[in-house]
């Protein structure tokens, strides 16, 4: 059992770490307030953006553009987004275990991966996955250039037919209690079901392979941009629920201990008291 000095040795420690878990959860409130603001604000032009080249990419048929080149799927590069830190509760775990349920030991031979953020590195580093690309470190800010390069390699593997299929899997936003594990196609770009002739419409000016070359790369770009800003959101919120639930339970272990050690305490003065009381009564 542990003694009076070691309860309160114990108290004060958790103590420490109680305002350390506060302190993180307001800093992760503080930082989750602008990368939800980033994610969903970036949402309608990514969507829009979307569903537009989507609709063009029936235009594919007269215009051979190769992102719009669908062929056969023998390798599939696959992006995975997840965060620098820890502390964030089951966030990057989720990813990596259901990439690991999503892709078997057979299907893996046929995957390569694009890990982002240091935890993911640190993951697939140590394990039997073919890694083509990385981005070390995510941070916390968005990252224009890092999404730029990176989609320019991801863009440079589709054309060159190294990677038959380019895929994104993050974490998408909802709220901030409840955050899902995605995984989007990216590449290459498929037209809408409902896009039967709605390139009619359009005007081309000045000509749709310079459009398309324009056009294409920044679509890729954003596509991968906003995956990190729905990841970064995420993550923030993730910590946030993580680091309150630490310190509401460091909070009931303190309750715990410090009724412990009262105990612990009453029981010595009582035994103090005891003791003074009948060396008194031996003396009369």
């Amino acid at each position: 059992m542990a003694t009076l000095k070691q309860l309160r040795r114990r108290i004060r420690s958790i103590k420490n770490t109680q305002q350390i878990t506060k302190a993180m959860e307001m800093v992760a409130a503080a930082k989750l307030r602008r990368a939800q603001g980033r994610a969903l604000a970036s949402r309608p032009y990514a969507q829009k953006t979307s569903e537009m080249l989507q609709s063009l990419a029936a235009a594919a048929a007269t215009l051979s553009h190769p992102l719009f080149e669908q062929r056969p799927v023998e390798t599939t590069s696959l992006v995975v987004v997840a965060s620098d830190k820890g502390l964030c509760g089951s966030f990057n775990m989720n990813v990596f275990r259901q990439l690991e349920r999503q892709f078997e030991a057979e299907a893996r031979r046929g995957v390569s991966l694009y890990p982002v953020g240091r935890r993911a590195n640190l993951y697939f580093g140590k394990r039997d996955w073919t890694i083509d690309g990385k981005v070390p470190q995510l941070g916390d800010q968005l990252d224009f250039e890092k999404a730029r390069l990176l989609a320019l390699e991801l863009t440079n593997a589709f054309i060159a037919g190294k990677t038959d299929k380019v895929q994104l899997m993050y974490t998408k936003f909802r709220t901030v209690a409840s955050r899902e594990v995605v995984i989007e196609d990216l590449l290459p770009i498929v037209p809408r079901e409902d896009a039967e002739g709605a390139v009619a419409g359009y005007i081309f000016e000045p000509s749709p392979e310079r459009i398309f070359d324009t056009l294409l790369p920044r679509y890729v770009q954003n596509r991968v941009l906003q995956a990190m800003a729905e990841s970064i959101a995420s993550e923030h919120a993730a910590r946030m629920l993580a680091m309150g639930a630490a310190t509401k339970n460091a909070k009931e272990v303190l309750g715990n201990l410090s009724l412990q050690a009262n105990r612990m305490r009453q029981a010595a003065i009582t035994k103090e008291i005891l003791d003074i009381v009948g060396g008194a009564e031996a003396l009369k």
